[in-house]
């Protein structure tokens, strides 16, 4: 019976004793080992991507802290499935038995729309349920901002070549199947490239190996048979599993840095590796506003249009145009003021808080309002030259605060210079 279940599935761990990777969280001092040890589970989001061991991480929890668990795939639930979940985590809360508040765990939950996202919001912050979800995307793309603030976001790593030799040595030594076979491993070069850091690819790949091998013989892993067993090019996996992280830093990298040839190259990497064709449209839309920003205003419109093209014309031509936008923004004038100019913001609010705003920005819809000095004051800037008037737009405990300093580059000058004049 065994043999028809999965290796992957046969060698997945049920406690943090056998769970290979992801150290930063469930090693000694980690905040998630940290939670497991008080019983005490807080909401989180776990991103990272396909085989680091999310879905497993988080049945284990539930072992450990002896909590309901409970499953919902954001592929096939709606609404109702989730409050029909809701509904059992509130009554296993109320059992005397419960040593745990229920866990909720959502696979994908980044495909959840904003309507199913909204009716996790009032379990989740009543403390109905403990909400653990996974998700291959960036959750500040595809998760509601009212779910992040009630949910930390943990970050999972591929696995290392030392954790996919532990996990191949587990394997080998622990699986009732492999130890009746007489495994030799004579290279494990293209094993590691193609499991790419997954888990979960790495043991499908020794599955089929073995399946694919007559029972009188020994089984044996290398590099030539690896490729021959998979008939794919093991040049479209990094050599250390970090493709996805390493690479699309290395192209972003070489955008800002203007070099057009290194950018185009580690393009090319991600699309023989097979990586999603939106994700690296997504990071083009964002550097186009954090690295070019106002020295090129049409940067975001091509990188935006370069997103939309994408759903419309689809895969292999797709590739086009994402080497056009990838030329376009690496060799586009470069500034970052407007980025800093965020960040600088969000420094002073978080420093002096919630400045009330100065009455005569206010508005005044009623009489009650007016008679409160509501929009008194107020000066209409199109009713002066230049469409301009010198007022006080901050509040006043920051006033003349300066949030956005203004690059070097010729179209900036100029905006600069256009305010300047204004205020003479």
């Amino acid at each position: 019976m065994s043999g028809n279940i999965p290796l992957a599935e046969r060698m997945r761990p049920t406690s943090l004793d056998n769970y290979i990777g992801q150290t930063h969280l469930v090693g000694n001092g980690g905040v998630v080992r940290n939670m497991i040890d008080s019983g005490r589970i807080n909401s989180f989001i776990l991103w990272g991507p396909p085989g680091v061991g999310k879905t497993t991480l988080a049945r284990i929890i539930a072992n450990t802290v002896e909590a309901e668990f409970y499953t919902l795939s954001a592929v096939t639930s709606g609404v109702k499935d989730v409050r029909e979940v809701i509904e059992k985590c509130e009554k296993a809360g109320r059992s005397v038995f419960a040593k745990s508040r229920p866990i909720l765990f959502i696979d994908e939950i980044h495909r959840f729309n904003k309507s199913q996202q909204d009716s996790l919001l009032g379990a989740v912050e009543k403390g109905v349920l403990t909400l653990i979800g996974a998700t291959t995307e960036n959750p500040s793309f595809e998760v509601i901002r009212p779910l992040l603030s009630r949910a930390q976001v943990y970050t999972l790593k591929p696995l290392n070549e030392n954790e996919l030799d532990s996990l191949l040595q587990n394997a080998l030594e622990k699986d009732e199947i492999l130890k009746n076979r007489n495994v030799k491993v004579i290279e494990k070069s293209a094993l590691f490239r193609f499991a790419g850091g997954d888990a979960r690819k790495l043991l499908n790949i020794l599955d089929l190996i073995e399946q694919s091998t007559p029972e009188n013989e020994d089984v044996i892993i290398n590099d030539e048979i690896v490729i021959n067993r998979l008939q794919e090019n093991p040049a479209a996996y990094d050599r250390n599993g970090e493709l996805h992280y390493d690479i699309i830093s290395a192209f972003i990298k070489s955008v800002r840095g203007s070099d057009p040839d290194a950018a185009v190259y580690w393009l090319a990497r991600m699309v023989a590796g097979g990586e999603d064709p939106a994700f690296i449209a997504r990071r083009l839309v964002i550097l186009a506003a954090e690295d070019i920003g106002l020295a090129n205003p049409n940067a975001l419109l091509l990188a935006n249009a370069t997103f939309d093209a994408l759903q419309k014309i689809g895969w292999p031509e797709g590739r086009i145009i994402l080497s056009e936008c990838t030329v376009y923004l690496a060799t586009s004038p470069k500034s970052n003021s407007t980025y800093m100019a965020i960040a600088n913001a969000l420094s002073e609010v978080e420093r002096s808080g919630n400045l009330p705003v100065p009455l005569h920005l206010r508005n005044a819809p009623t009489k009650l309002m007016k008679d409160m000095g509501y929009h008194e004051g107020y000066k209409y800037a199109h009713d002066y030259a230049g469409n301009y008037v010198k007022q006080e737009y901050l509040p006043k405990e920051i006033s003349g605060s300066r949030f956005w300093t203004p690059g070097a580059n010729t179209s900036e000058a100029k905006i600069k210079q256009r305010l300047e004049d204004l205020k003479k």
